[in-house]
């Protein structure tokens, strides 16, 4: 199998993902994404990204953009678009009682249609499908990358979330795959089966996290092979595998594991990447999008540092 250089993108969550503030216990990172004056910096962000080598970037159109605003960010910085985010939370967890095809419950995939239309916009035929990601839920305020709380029940109630969000998406002709993340419902081996098995491969595909299936101790090599024709699109990070051992054994909260050096770029970790991408299958034409979560140093050096790795790895 030969992967090339136009199948790879970087998420330029190294500018927007900002490190907590280590001064003040239990400080939340800062997502610039989610904060309107990002808006007048994002052009230089994305010049970042092609500075750096990189020609696409994965698609994040702010909540305080239209559409066109963004495409013409995107054409100005000389990128292209990957395939986006979008995620699906628990009703339960924002306090509310939603009823199956009522009003509400409609409006609740409302963010999922948004992401729909903006990779219809752009081209795309599919996104990565994520549970919410809350700071409040316990698994990221508390204990995470170990299935803390763990219950079948409120498992079950997400994956009826997840097969309504694909569908939703499928109706607009773009194919979801499941992205793990830790922190959420969602985070475990046992939970990543469930959602796979409750939902057939035509309705969700798989879409994984390398970096994640790794902190959640899940062999991201042998969980790659065995979904491998499900795959749709990864994300690849690295990790030291020692620390994040260390990290299931001595649980804590998300943002008080990741203010240390958690997440390195392609290359600087100890995940076997290359035996991620030996175990795509040969036909594999999906994209893989470079992503450091949170870099604790220059975020310039970081996407050189990925690019570096990228261009060593993938055939021009």
């Amino acid at each position: 199998m030969t992967l090339r250089l136009s199948q790879v993108a970087l998420n330029p969550i190294q500018w927007t993902n900002l490190p907590a503030d280590p001064s003040v216990p239990g400080s939340v990172s800062r997502w610039l994404y989610g904060e309107p004056s990002f808006r007048a910096d994002y052009p230089r962000v994305l010049r970042s990204v092609a500075a750096a080598g990189f020609d696409a970037t994965m698609m994040e159109v702010l909540d305080t953009q239209t559409l066109q605003d963004y495409a013409r960010m995107v054409t100005e910085a000389g990128l292209r678009v990957a395939p986006g985010y979008a995620s699906i939370g628990l009703p339960e967890d924002a306090g509310v009682e939603l009823e199956r095809g009522s009003a509400e419950w409609q409006r609740w995939f409302n963010g999922v249609r948004r992401k729909a239309e903006e990779s219809n916009y752009f081209g795309l035929d599919t996104v990565f499908l994520a549970p919410e990601v809350d700071y409040r839920l316990p698994r990221w305020s508390e204990k995470a990358a170990i299935g803390h709380l763990r219950d079948s029940a409120r498992l079950e109630r997400q994956i009826e979330m997840f097969a309504e969000a694909a569908d939703v998406l499928a109706a607009e002709g773009v194919r979801a795959g499941l992205h793990n993340h830790v922190g959420t419902w969602i985070e475990t081996e046992d939970e990543i089966e469930a959602v796979l098995a409750a939902i057939p491969a035509e309705r969700l595909s798989a879409s994984f996290d390398i970096g994640h299936l790794a902190w959640a101790g899940i062999d991201p090599v042998e969980m790659t092979a065995r979904h491998a024709d499900r795959i749709l699109d990864l994300h690849l990070k690295d990790l030291d595998l020692a620390l994040a051992a260390r990290t299931r054994d001595q649980p804590g909260p998300y943002d008080a594991i990741s203010t240390a050096e958690f997440f390195v770029e392609p290359g600087r970790g100890d995940i076997d990447l290359d035996g991620v991408l030996a175990a795509l299958p040969e036909a594999f034409a999906g994209w893989i999008i470079i992503e450091v979560d949170q870099v604790h140093g220059d975020p310039d050096r970081s996407a050189a540092l990925s690019r570096a790795w990228v261009e060593s790895t993938f055939a021009s």
